[in-house]
């Protein structure tokens, strides 16, 4: 007991640490409080940070900044547009192609299951393929609930797009406009000696903004290579599939095998067991392995210096926590917390910076 007792004297006698304390912990809470209500804010705070990054090279070459933010915005407004109004129409036109096919889709799998008994009949019985059959049913059927309920709040959910789209693209222009007063209003905040935080700041910078850019580069080369793939072997919703498979990249060992069924899945009711399957399944794993072992490396051969082991628990705990939105930021926030161990004193400095 005394141990932790004077562990604790002695963060609290360092005035660093107890900053670097209380700003986790006020961020912590501010998102879990209000996150839902400062979503949008929150999220231009995110984008203006990578397109801040995009125009660095800009600022360096001593383009004026109202110059250089004018032409990245304008290149965000001109890729959001292509996306809201070419991409996202046609992957809503096949989802629902795709959820109308469905049933199709589940009595193939149980035709192709209820062969499995008479073929290996010591290995498995015509219980347990009912009993797989009707775990697959009742899912698709809470599936379908799920998405009739999801539509009925449709109506809400566009509106509010619509509010967001035309909002926060004038947050993100502000804010990478006026960035130095913004920050020098946040700093103001801030006791004067702040060196801990400033350096744990450092670090995340360092690591977050070349992860974050290197991961969007990651999606959009996958992406479009894996679309290729599937169009030239003509896959039924190859855009939608393409796009599942660049955005899997974002869940680390994963994400990979978890779309992987999907395709499987559409490969195999449009051509069955067959040479354009076979085919098919091989260029998606060549793309795989492209992207494991020369994409990855190459954008992040010194970015992100977290061990696997790491990497996996930040997507448990996390996903864990917060679901969706838990796994979608696992790294970085895994990045966070290796940053501020890494600053984090030790005891004997502790002790100096209190004597």
């Amino acid at each position: 007991m005394d141990l932790i007792t004077n562990w604790f004297r002695l963060l609290l006698g360092n005035a660093q640490l107890v900053i670097l304390v209380l700003t986790l912990v006020l961020g912590l809470g501010a998102v879990l409080w209000i996150g839902d209500l400062v979503a949008p804010i929150l999220a231009s705070v995110i984008i203006a940070y990578l397109l801040d990054g995009i125009a660095t090279p800009l600022f360096r070459l001593r383009v004026p900044r109202i110059l250089a933010v004018l032409v990245v915005f304008l290149g965000f407004l001109t890729l959001l547009a292509f996306i809201m109004f070419a991409i996202v129409p046609l992957m809503s036109q096949q989802a629902t192609q795709l959820v109308s096919q469905i049933p199709g889709m589940l009595a193939e799998l149980q035709g192709v299951l209820m062969r499995l008994p008479h073929r290996y009949p010591e290995f498995i019985s015509e219980s347990q393929v009912n009993q797989v059959a009707g775990a697959v049913g009742f899912e698709v059927m809470s599936l379908g609930r799920r998405m009739v309920t999801a539509s009925v709040s449709s109506v809400f959910g566009v509106i509010t797009l619509g509010i967001y789209l035309v909002l926060m693209p004038l947050l993100v222009f502000f804010m990478l406009k006026d960035k130095d007063r913004l920050t020098a209003w946040v700093v103001e905040f801030l006791p004067r000696d702040h060196r801990l935080l400033a350096h744990v700041w450092t670090d995340v910078h360092r690591q977050l903004g070349n992860y974050v850019r290197g991961k969007i580069i990651e999606i959009l080369v996958v992406w479009v290579a894996t679309y290729f793939t599937f169009a030239v072997f003509g896959l039924d919703f190859a855009v939608l599939l393409s796009f599942l498979v660049g955005i899997s990249v974002l869940i680390p060992y994963v994400g990979a095998i978890a779309v992987t069924i999907p395709v499987a899945a559409v490969a195999y009711v449009q051509w069955g067991i067959g040479p354009e399957f076979t085919y098919l399944m091989i260029a998606y794993l060549v793309v795989q392995v492209l992207d494991g072992n020369v994409l990855v490396p190459l954008l992040f051969s010194e970015v992100v210096n977290m061990h696997p082991i790491a990497i996996i628990a930040s997507v448990l705990v996390f996903g864990g926590l917060w679901g969706f939105w838990g796994v979608f930021f696992a790294i970085p926030l895994g990045i966070l917390i290796q940053a501020v161990l890494h600053a984090w004193p030790r005891r004997e400095q502790i002790v100096d910076d209190t004597t």
